[in-house]
């Protein structure tokens, strides 16, 4: 079961995102109304020039962002920090923002689960070292990768192209 302090930092994110799916703050709503099931929480992370990504390759969903679940008395946003150190060696800032709010359900036998989706901009310099069994591995923008989630491929896309557009225009 999910806390209290950390149900309304999920919430607070969840109004924050850039993007919504699922109608993730309907669901939200609804699952507050009872004991919540745990959250997940992931990084859409890119690279200064935009035209990268970082996945993990995971052994059931296949290439995914980092991240994974929030632990107990954590908020989301600690939990993508922390699921980006773990799965890549790599510690990061995140960015203001979440990038994206969604829900799925992760396996078929649990019940659907409210994501949060933070993003960073890493140099792909930086060394990776991933979990055993579960590499990560920079992606050119429009490579394709094989995921459980397809539609991860155009969300997490279309967010850098957006990064990348609001870093390009001129600031007044």
């Amino acid at each position: 079961m999910v806390d209290q302090r950390t149900v309304e930092a999920a919430v607070a994110d969840a109004r924050l995102a850039m993007v919504e799916f699922d109608d993730a703050l309907t669901w939200l709503e609804r699952a507050r109304q009872k004991p919540m099931v745990p959250l997940a929480a992931e990084v859409w992370v890119t690279e200064p020039s935009y035209c990268h990504v970082l996945l993990v390759r995971h052994r059931v969903r296949g290439w995914v962002p980092p991240g994974g679940t929030v632990e107990p008395g954590e908020t989301p946003r600690t939990a993508a920090a922390r699921e980006l150190a773990e799965e890549t060696g790599v510690r990061g800032e995140l960015l203001p923002l979440p990038a994206a709010v969604a829900v799925r359900s992760y396996r078929a036998d649990w019940e659907p689960t409210l994501g949060l989706s933070y993003a960073a901009v890493i140099d792909r310099e930086v060394p990776l070292a991933g979990e055993r069994g579960q590499p990560p591995r920079w992606f050119d923008l429009d490579e394709v990768w094989d995921s459980a989630f397809p539609e991860d491929r155009d969300r997490i896309r279309a967010h850098v192209r957006r990064m990348a557009a609001e870093q390009a225009a001129p600031a007044h």
